[in-house]
């Protein structure tokens, strides 16, 4: 049989590296995380792995490390130094778990709280530079889409 004349679309194969979602996705994701970084330090003189994990311990606590882990979406072991970093820095307690003998509990101190309320303001912030430039509308839509692709993929 001989090849269909019809030229067919475009498969994901074809398309450029640097028009793929998960391409722009991980470059908008660099994008941010360095301004952020630069805000955290500047703003709140935390770095950007201990301001992640000072708002997931105050907005979700008490944490275990392994919780926060999770939460913040680092590895265990960067979740560790940066409780300690906070536990040093005076912001979070940590606690001897009375359900698990071999873990800890993570909660926000006096200091942390305060910490915490100044840190998720500059989430918030930082949350209008990087989507101001979308409507309402689009921020609850790209919401929306995020939230699916959240599922979808914690599914697979």
């Amino acid at each position: 049989m001989p090849p269909s004349s019809v030229t067919a679309a475009p498969g994901p194969a074809e398309v450029p590296l640097d028009r793929t979602l998960s391409y722009r996705l991980h470059l908008l994701n660099k994008q941010t995380d360095l301004d952020s970084q630069r805000a955290y330090l500047l703003r709140a003189g935390l770095s950007l792995s201990d301001a992640r994990c000072l708002t997931t311990i105050g907005t979700f606590e008490p944490l275990s490390v392994k919780d926060l882990a999770h939460k913040a979406n680092l590895n265990k072991g960067q979740a560790s130094r940066a409780a300690q970093a906070l536990v040093d820095q005076g912001l979070v307690l940590k606690q001897d778990s009375t359900s698990d003998g071999r873990g800890v509990v993570l909660t926000l101190t006096p200091a942390g709280r305060q910490a915490f309320a100044r840190t998720m303001a500059m989430v918030h912030a930082r949350n209008r530079e990087i989507f101001g430039c979308l409507s309402e509308a689009e921020q609850q839509q790209l919401s929306m889409l995020f939230d699916r692709l959240l599922a979808h993929n914690r599914a697979a």
